[in-house]
């Protein structure tokens, strides 16, 4: 409800929501900080570290993220002990047939991309890299079809590199928590990354991608069953979103 403020005559009117708005605008960094450090304190306790995705070797591990993306995990992990058996390694998928590749992953959707994708990633780890997977960003973001988003991942998982990983679902929650005022996936990884220990930089990603899941959906934001509903901001979010 609103306040009722005087001062000099004049009695000004102050909606809440207004003042919230006025006190989001104001917090500091450490502020930010400390508040992002209780939303993953408690998401912790609450989400899984790490992928659901699952894999062998480094290999498996970037096609399966690869056929992830716009398809569930689920989905891709139905896909992938067939697809693995038939193609074991970056050679056996560089050597691939692009329309046999096609079919083998036509149900995680957007098959055409991803094949072509797949394929070229892996002829250009045989041919650059002897097989294997690349240890740096650098090396990884060079490869057809892979971008920041799958390099941290990958590298986040099979070799504990540190990285925030800005898939949809991160994207929008970040946003809607108020720990980043942009869209652009790099720009919010430089801002999670400044309120965070590097260590916690892969699991916040994961706690993020779950609860955009579970909770914060594109669709709808489930603010009243939210764990974490009074440490976020629900920019953007308005009461019918709810």
């Amino acid at each position: 409800c609103p306040e009722l403020h005087g001062g000099g005559g004049v009695e000004i009117l102050v909606c809440k929501e207004e003042k919230k708005v006025e006190q989001t605008m104001k917090e500091t960094i450490r502020d930010k900080k400390k508040r992002t450090s209780r939303i993953d304190l408690i998401l912790s306790g609450l989400y899984p570290n790490g992928t659901a995705l699952n894999f062998e070797n480094t290999v498996q591990l970037l096609v399966a993220t690869i056929l992830s993306a716009q398809c569930t995990d689920d989905r891709v992990n139905k896909v992938t002990p067939g697809l693995f058996k038939k193609y074991p390694d970056a050679p056996a998928f560089a050597a691939a047939g692009l329309a046999e590749l096609e079919d083998a992953i036509h149900s995680t959707g957007f098959f055409r991309q991803k094949a072509r994708s797949i394929k070229g990633c892996c002829e250009a780890l045989v041919r650059e890299h002897g097989g294997k997977v690349p240890s740096s960003l650098e090396e990884m973001v060079r490869l057809p079809g892979v971008g920041r988003k799958t390099a941290n991942l990958v590298l986040g998982i099979a070799d504990g590199v540190p990285g925030i990983v800005v898939d949809t679902h991160v994207k929008r929650v970040s946003f809607r928590m108020g720990l980043t005022d942009s869209r652009n996936p790099e720009r919010i990884e430089r801002d999670l990354n400044a309120l965070l220990p590097e260590d916690r930089w892969l699991p916040f990603s994961s706690e993020l991608i779950y609860l955009g899941r579970d909770k914060c959906t594109a669709r709808k934001a489930v603010c009243g069953d939210c764990p974490v509903e009074e440490f976020c901001r629900k920019t953007g979010v308005s009461a019918n979103d709810r």
